[in-house]
């Protein structure tokens, strides 16, 4: 029997499309309230989360001592001159999490992703974006993400940190050119004229596949209907995207210098890749600076990366090979190699964050950096969701107490077996939170704050 009922695939295509270029927007404000919030912001509170994939070589990277006045590991070297600003937490994970490279999909909402009835994988709002919709009003952009990739990858393969309130994961940025563009180009009246276009015509594919999916709810199953309200409702929070991209086009985008900025390079080069983070972590640096955004995601590598080190560490074994090491000492140096490669770009990061005066102190000084990888490959190169490595910063000005090694026995260190046990790596994100002053009591599996962490 022919159907009196119609969705059309393109529609929601063409809705999609809106929902994975452009984060999560909420809490709309009107247009003559923008600025004047903005200026009420006088001393922001950000947020930056980095990821690397495959682990790292944990004899290299757990600090051999703990405590307030550890002794560094080599791994964090390039960091010394910043060690008052950042602390290592060692035997930490999320709980009940599935192994391996799914690890990337978790990093920042510690789902279980099969936990869901009815769904083989289930994400949830990751710690970034519950951040960023706290800070909706303040800045043109609630969030920025970034990876080198670019897109959203695929389910367990992600190329992305940021999941939605409905755990849709969100399209990472991976071109400097068009980071830079959104950021800062200030467009002419003509621009303006067909971005205000654009938007309206949006709004009317909105309205339709809001028109269309109404009629057709009526005809679905319960199950169905479930999935379809939860897509819903990510098209509504489009819809608030539009709403809001239209109140900020009469308000100019800040003018930076980007005459020292490479925005030519590219996410898949394995020659440039130095030259490329050092890019990406500068366009981050620009978009705090300007108070453009606060909160922002960046992954480094997706999980499975064949990138290859040879142009800057010697050596042409795929980055994935290394992590199933099986304990080879050759394996393991070479991965402690690139470990210390990706904390040296860190460095450069917090480096131009402490360098640059805001009020008293420093951007830094208002900034919380989470870095870390959502597996650990152990001893003999298995794939664990345990003992993950992580790397907290900044802070200093929000009341955070950097500078320590906190050392947990589930790290499996014989050193450490008379520390306490871990708490959930959420407990982590619920304390960072606090400290943004999100208005929040737990995230995902937290059973507390890690006290200490605060001042």
């Amino acid at each position: 029997m022919q159907k009196s009922w119609h969705l059309s695939r393109r529609t929601f295509l063409q809705a999609t499309g809106v929902a994975l270029g452009l984060p999560l927007l909420e809490g709309m404000t009107p247009v003559g309230r923008l600025a004047k919030a903005a200026e009420q912001a006088a001393a922001p509170k950000r947020l930056a989360c980095f990821y690397v994939p495959n682990g790292v070589n944990n004899s290299a990277w757990i600090p051999p001592t703990a405590g307030p006045g550890y002794e560094l590991a080599s791994a964090h070297e390039p960091l010394r001159d910043l060690r008052d600003e950042f602390s290592i937490l060692s035997g930490i994970g999320h709980v009940d999490i599935e192994s391996g490279h799914a690890g990337g999909d978790t990093f920042l909402t510690g789902a279980v992703l099969n936990a869901t009835p009815g769904y083989d994988y289930k994400n949830t709002i990751s710690l970034d974006q519950l951040v960023a919709e706290h800070f909706t009003p303040f800045t043109r952009f609630p969030s920025m993400e970034l990876s080198r990739y670019g897109g959203t990858g695929s389910a367990r393969a992600t190329h992305t940190m940021s999941y939605s309130r409905e755990g849709v994961a969100l399209a990472a940025e991976s071109s400097p050119q068009r980071v830079f563009e959104r950021l800062f180009a200030q467009g002419d009246a003509d621009s303006r004229k067909a971005m205000k276009q654009y938007y309206a015509d949006e709004r009317s594919i909105l309205d339709a596949v809001l028109g269309d999916a109404k009629a057709l709810n009526r005809r679905l199953g319960k199950t169905d209907q479930r999935k379809l309200d939860e897509y819903l409702t990510a098209v509504r929070s489009v819809e608030q995207q539009v709403t809001r991209s239209e109140a900020w086009l009469s308000i100019p985008k800040p003018q930076v210098d980007a005459s020292a900025i490479n925005l030519e390079l590219r996410g898949d080069s394995t020659d440039d890749l130095r030259d490329y983070l050092r890019t990406m972590f500068d366009l981050i640096f620009l978009a705090y600076q300007t108070d453009t955004t606060r909160v922002s995601t960046f992954q480094i590598h997706r999980e499975v990366t064949s990138q290859v080190f040879s142009s800057f560490l010697g050596f042409n074994d795929r980055y994935h090979g290394l992590s199933h090491h099986g304990g080879d000492p050759d394996a393991l140096d070479k991965l402690a190699k690139i470990d210390r490669f990706h904390i040296e770009q860190l460095a450069y990061f917090l480096t131009r964050l402490k360098s640059a005066k805001e009020g008293e102190g420093n951007l830094l000084d208002r900034t919380l950096v989470v870095y870390g990888s959502g597996m650990n490959n152990g001893d003999t190169g298995g794939h664990y969701s345990t003992n993950i490595p992580v790397l907290f910063a900044g802070g200093r000005g929000l009341g955070v107490r950097q500078g320590q090694h906190l050392a947990y026995r589930n790290s499996g260190e014989a050193r450490f077996q008379e520390q306490p046990a871990a708490p959930p790596l959420a407990n982590l994100y619920a304390t960072i939170l606090q400290h943004l002053e999100v208005p929040v009591d737990t995230f995902s599996s937290s059973t507390g704050l890690i006290a200490e962490l605060s001042r």
